[in-house]
């Protein structure tokens, strides 16, 4: 029954770790600050209230733009196009 037990919990645990990772950024967000208010409503047992500080650290943080990258998402100029005429492309 342990077995039995620990086995669902990881595998609870894997779908909770993959919905968290491949779902969207606000939901995330979302379930950080749900996180925190459970865990500010329970009593002060050792490590709840610092657990409670660093995830509402982790939902202040704003997410990076949808490529993780530099959070621009096109609102930078359009850099102009370089033209190479037709007579210099060499054949192969």
């Amino acid at each position: 029954m342990l077995d039995e037990f620990l086995v669902g919990g990881a595998l609870l645990a894997s779908i909770i770790c993959a919905l968290f990772t491949l779902g969207p950024r606000a939901m995330r967000r979302a379930v950080l600050m749900r996180a925190v208010a459970v865990l500010r409503r329970l009593p002060a047992v050792v490590g709840v209230r610092s657990l409670a500080r660093r995830l509402e650290a982790a939902a202040a943080n704003k997410s990076a733009g949808a490529c993780g990258g530099c959070d621009d998402c096109g609102s930078a100029p359009a850099e102009p196009e370089v033209r190479i005429p037709v007579s210099k492309i060499g054949k192969r």
